[in-house]
């Protein structure tokens, strides 16, 4: 009795499916590279972000602002003074999406500042020990003769809109180097910051805008090779000319000084029809050789 054909397919083909369904020797499939894209785009739409915070993404310009500066998931990722953690909110579930590690530099628990005091507590209570959501954070300083993570560990170091705050503190080259000793030869510093450039304001950070060039001038005597600057962040709708600084503005919406009363008087039209700060978007990055000769 002869067979049919198709049985000996069939048997075939069988044989087949139970040794993974590809004739021996065959090359293995690779896997599709993931879409950073939409990870990041999933991680700005998720419910743990408010409405008020995504309202922001209209002038802080998140998905652009990491793809410039190259962060991806898996990367290890030092922010220098997150604050309230905008930018940790983002960064966390990101990262965590290909396993990578987020340091927070965070303000000392020894500072005087109600304000530092308070942000550093919110920020434990609301990132820390929730790593379903926001993966691998660790908590560090910046200062205090600490450091901000393992030196030569960081993919990316990054810090937005702090410079002025440094240069006022008079910690600024300090901190710099914090940075730069952070980060893998190759690594990248990105930043964000109030932008003076095209106003007369002073240059000691008290009005909130600092002059590009002061920061790349900064940002080379720490080590640093600049590479790049964006527009990503800018707003030429800001005159930068405000009563109270750059802190008028939103999100600040400031009508006093600085501990001072606030008037409920003051009109904010103006300064909201401007919307947030002018921005510099500048990315630098860490010699991998000693004689600043990068690899190709």
């Amino acid at each position: 009795m002869r067979l049919p054909k198709y049985l000996f397919l069939a048997v075939g083909l069988a044989a087949l499916a139970a040794c993974g369904g590809e004739p021996e020797g065959a090359a293995p499939q690779e896997k599709a590279a993931p879409d950073n894209g939409a990870v990041l785009a999933s991680v700005l739409a998720g419910e743990h972000r408010t409405d008020e915070e995504r309202a922001r993404d209209a002038f802080r310009h998140p998905a652009q602002t990491l793809a410039f500066f190259g962060v991806e998931p898996g990367m290890t990722v030092v922010e220098a003074w997150p604050g309230g953690g905008w930018y940790t909110q983002i960064l966390g579930p990101y990262l965590k999406a290909g396993g990578g590690v987020f340091y927070a530099a965070h303000f000392s628990p020894e500072g005087a500042s109600e304000y530092a005091q308070n942000s550093l507590n919110a920020f434990e209570k609301t990132y820390l020990g929730k790593p379903d959501l926001y993966g691998d954070v660790r908590l560090t300083i910046l200062g205090e003769g600490g450091d901000i993570a393992p030196a030569g560990i960081a993919d990316v170091v990054f810090t937005f809109r702090n410079v002025h705050n440094w240069q006022s503190s008079g910690v600024t080259e300090a901190y710099f180097k914090e940075l730069y000793d952070a980060l893998k030869p190759g690594g990248v510093l990105g930043l964000v910051e109030h932008r003076a450039d095209g106003a007369d304001l002073p240059d000691d950070g008290t009005s909130g805008y600092v002059y590009t060039d002061d920061v790349i001038a900064l940002a080379k005597n720490a080590g640093f090779n600049f590479e790049a600057a964006s527009e990503i962040n800018a707003n030429p709708k800001d005159t930068k000319d405000h009563p109270f600084g750059v802190w008028t503005l939103p999100p600040s919406r400031r009508s006093a000084e600085m501990h001072g009363q606030e008037d409920p008087d003051f009109d904010r039209a103006a300064y909201d029809a401007i919307g947030e700060s002018d921005r510099m978007t500048l990315k630098f990055r860490k010699p991998i050789a000693a004689d600043d000769a990068l690899l190709e």
